[in-house]
């Protein structure tokens, strides 16, 4: 059974500067994906936000500020440190970037 450490191992012995491209080549879709992921959280929250009224919207407001604060910090790791471009894309509201990082509090 030849697994992928196998196919690897044949395509160092021929390019070995070949050898990570395929693993490379996963990585990044594999950010790709999650990054993408995180934006559609972010956009569902953002839109459950706008509907929310009442009490329903104190915790639209959390989920939307988590989804965001998580979708940054996934950019970071993957070296965008600029957050100015998607803000203004995916129209995020002031007050979810104003209480980003914050955990929300327990209610009863």
């Amino acid at each position: 059974m030849t697994g992928l450490r196998d196919s690897l191992d044949l395509i160092r012995m021929v390019r070995p500067e070949a050898g990570t491209a395929a693993l490379d080549h996963e990585i990044a879709a594999e950010r790709a994906a999650s990054i993408g992921a995180a934006e559609q959280r972010v956009v569902k929250a953002v839109a459950a936000l706008r509907q929310a009224q009442g009490d329903a919207r104190h915790a639209a407001l959390d989920a939307a500020r988590q989804a965001v604060w998580a979708y940054f910090v996934q950019r970071e790791l993957i070296g965008f440190r600029r957050h100015t471009d998607v803000i203004s894309d995916l129209s995020i509201p002031p007050e979810v970037l104003n209480g980003l990082g914050a955990m929300p509090a327990r209610r009863p």
